[in-house]
């Protein structure tokens, strides 16, 4: 039998880390899976030790630590920590790094729900916020000030899909003394892995891609040691602390999160070609396509080109809605990174609070659909989204 301390620990292999990462090893007698521990607390606490490891709502639960130890591992990071959401892990992030009278910089092309903690919690706790272009190097060191305690950005974006390269601002970061916080949720660790670049803090919404199955809400940051404690101690404040179940549930998962994302971008890429050149499709956005504005980027920045995809379809918000309607297999929800196939209008949804204006200079067009594309056939997804198409260039409601 083998242990922990052997050689598998030393793997970078995210096929390998998915499944041994964590320290669950493995014992005579000992169970294969790693038990659930759905206990809110465990005896101890009057020899003067540290009393948060006893208790579940400090993040301290065995399931708790074992699938934030197995996210870092696949970022190649010090520590991770789960909690009880991905706003969760991007809030507790943020108020980790900056207080009253302090300031953050962050990209402009950001998840709705993001960009409203941005610009309206933090200013109700006395921190600025200047959103940059972060296409431009010189933005970022231009919008810094001797008060600024982080860097934001997102990779790639939501829902635009722009794969803004991380290198150069991590560099800036490192320079100044600043942490940089990457949302890499779009990517996962096997797209795209955080310690790698020099990014301080990357957080998922592990719900998505790292949950896979559309059953868990669940959030991860991973980073410096010295980072993760500052997000675990607001943790113990605030309380979004993950239950037990849903670790255990989200550990399930990260077993086969390397093979899933691989099919996930071989699918993705796929219909983004089926889709060039189809009546009704005004344009196709990802990654992979020569045209994409950052197609050369992202093959220098990922390992995967993802398997979000965007279409443009003819008809603008009424368009995309009769699109969703048209379609049979896949179907509209407001989440994505599952095996099954999912679309949203952005416009409509996660960007609905943003003005259509700036939605428009962000390049959210109204008649934008996200598709978050799953593990069913390519031949039945495209005869769906054929049908689709056709109701929109029928006009039929």
């Amino acid at each position: 039998m083998t242990d922990d301390s052997g050689d598998r620990r030393e793997s970078t292999d995210p096929h390998t880390l998915g499944i041994h990462g964590g320290g669950h090893g493995s014992r005579e007698g000992g169970p294969v899976v790693p038990p659930i521990m759905q206990s809110a607390a465990f005896f101890g606490g009057t020899d003067g030790g540290d009393v948060s490891a006893l208790y579940s709502r400090y993040g301290k639960n065995p399931n708790q630590l074992q699938v934030g130890a197995k996210v870092a591992r696949l970022e190649g990071m010090e520590a991770g920590l789960a909690l009880g959401s991905g706003m969760a892990a991007i809030t507790l992030s943020v108020l980790a790094c900056v207080r009253s009278g302090g300031h953050v910089v962050a990209s402009r092309h950001l998840y709705g729900i993001t960009r409203r903690f941005l610009e309206l919690e933090l200013p109700r706790r006395g921190v600025d916020v200047t959103f940059v272009d972060p296409e431009g190097n010189d933005a970022w060191r231009d919008a810094l000030r001797p008060e600024t305690g982080l860097l934001y950005m997102e990779l790639p974006t939501n829902p635009t899909l722009r794969v803004f390269d991380p290198r150069p601002v991590a560099e800036l970061a490192r320079r100044k003394g600043i942490p940089l916080a990457l949302d890499a949720t779009f990517a996962s660790p096997i797209n795209f892995r955080g310690g790698e670049h020099g990014i301080d803090l990357v957080i998922h919404s592990a719900t998505k891609y790292l949950g896979g199955h559309t059953d868990l809400i669940a959030g991860v940051v991973c980073g410096r040691q010295e980072l993760v404690e500052r997000v675990r101690s607001l943790l113990s404040l605030y309380g979004p602390a993950l239950d037990p179940h849903a670790a255990w549930l989200l550990d399930r998962s990260l077993r086969t999160l390397a093979v899933r994302v691989e099919r996930h971008n071989r699918s993705a890429e796929a219909l983004a070609h089926w889709f060039r050149g189809r009546a009704g499709v005004e344009e196709v956005i990802h990654p992979s396509l020569g045209e994409h504005p950052d197609h050369d980027v992202a093959r220098r920045v990922l390992s995967g080109f993802g398997g979000m995809l965007g279409v443009v379809v003819e008809g603008g918000a009424s368009g995309a809605e009769r699109f969703c309607r048209g379609l049979r297999l896949a179907a509209p929800a407001p989440t994505l990174g599952g095996v099954e196939t999912l679309v949203a209008v952005p416009g409509l949804s996660s960007h609905a609070t943003i003005p259509e204006s700036e939605r428009k200079a962000l390049g959210i067009p109204e008649g934008l659909v996200r598709i978050s594309v799953g593990l069913e056939g390519i031949t039945d997804l495209e005869t769906d989204f054929g049908h689709a198409l056709e109701r929109v260039r029928s006009g039929i409601a």
